[in-house]
Formats: structure tokens, C-alpha cells, sequence
């Protein structure tokens, strides 16, 4: 299926230059001059390359259609993550690599959603977003307003996110996994 540059999200696989690539990073930028593009930055998911590139809103690129099979994460051994075929209970692991950096969100009986090609596992995708608690946050600094300014905690997973002032350590909060961002205090 053809989609405009600009359309890429993180975590779509894309054809680029006769191999499959995954989003990482995107970046819409609109100059002030000249067309909108979307920087792009990309991970290959065959080697493991990763390159950046600009994709502008006239540019076409195939994104691949994958089959997906839901799947819930059991454990981690060393950098071998186990996961299990929710339908059949066929068991399967997988490289800490293929996740990367999202491999931080993963958490014990999370379900996720494999991505087949060709019957071949080729990435894993996560929630997007999790409950995580508040290890270590910042004191607020007097004179700081709730609105505008934000403190640097660290999650139970070890992942460093920008809170509001007014959270405190040993808070649940929602964070969204491919942002690394602060969504809201947890229910």
C-alpha cells in the first residue's frame, strides 16, 4: 500500500531502497520556505542498519503489510525474550535487538502483537501506552508553574521521562512507550 511521506509513524514498516525498514524516530518539519517533509529516522530489519531520511508529502513509499498474530510476553532470559502464540500457546523467542529501545516498556504477561513476513517474525510491537511507577523524581523548585515547566523522573524500568511538577516518587503514572512522554497520572 502507497502512503505519502509525511504519513510515516513510528513502528511502520516501509519498502525503502530493496529492503524492509522500520520507523524509529520521525520529525514533521515545515520550513518556512519550501514543502513540509518528515525526517525519518530508520532502522533495517533485516541487518540492523539504521539510516535517516527525508521523505517529502509528494513522495510516495510502499508501506508492507505484515501479517500480525497476537503474542503475550512471558520472560526475559539474558537478551533472549520469550513470548507465547495466544492462539496455539507455541512458544517463541526472540532477540532483545528486534524491540530496541522499547525493550525497557516490556512487562511480565504484556500482550503485543508479532509482525510476520513471510511466516519470519520481523519486529514486535508494544502498547502504546503503559502504567509504570515513579522510582525517582526530582524536589520541585519554588517558583516553578504547573503548566510550563517539568521535572526529570526516573521509571520503575529504569527510563528517564519529564513529569509535572506535582508528581512524586512512588506515583503510577501512563507513559507512552515511543514517545518516552508523561500522558497522565495512572487510575
Amino acid at each position: 500500500m502507497k502512503i505519502s511521506g509525511v504519513d510515516i509513524r513510528p513502528g511502520n514498516i516501509i519498502e525503502f531502497e530493496g529492503g524492509l525498514w522500520r520507523a524509529v524516530k520521525i520529525q514533521h518539519t515545515q520550513p518556512g520556505k519550501g514543502g513540509a517533509y518528515m525526517q525519518v529516522e530508520m532502522k533495517n530489519l533485516i541487518d540492523g542498519r539504521k539510516t535517516n531520511n527525508r521523505f517529502r508529502s509528494d513522495e510516495r513509499v510502499e508501506r508492507v503489510r505484515l501479517d500480525t498474530k497476537d503474542f503475550q510476553f512471558l520472560f526475559r532470559d539474558g537478551d533472549q525474550l520469550t513470548f507465547m502464540d495466544k492462539e496455539t500457546y507455541e512458544q517463541i523467542t526472540l532477540s532483545t535487538d528486534m524491540l530496541g529501545d522499547e525493550v525497557a516498556f516490556l512487562q511480565d504477561g504484556m500482550d503485543v502483537i508479532l509482525e510476520l513476513h513471510e511466516e519470519k517474525p520481523i519486529s514486535v510491537q508494544l502498547p502504546d501506552t503503559i502504567e509504570a511507577t515513579i522510582v525517582e523524581a526530582d524536589a520541585v523548585v519554588k517558583g516553578q508553574t504547573a503548566s510550563s515547566s517539568y521535572k526529570p523522573a526516573v521509571l520503575d524500568n529504569g527510563v528517564r521521562v519529564m513529569v509535572p511538577p506535582h508528581i512524586a516518587s512512588g506515583t503510577r503514572i501512563v507513559v507512552d512507550v515511543y514517545a518516552r512522554e508523561y500522558v497522565k497520572r495512572a487510575d
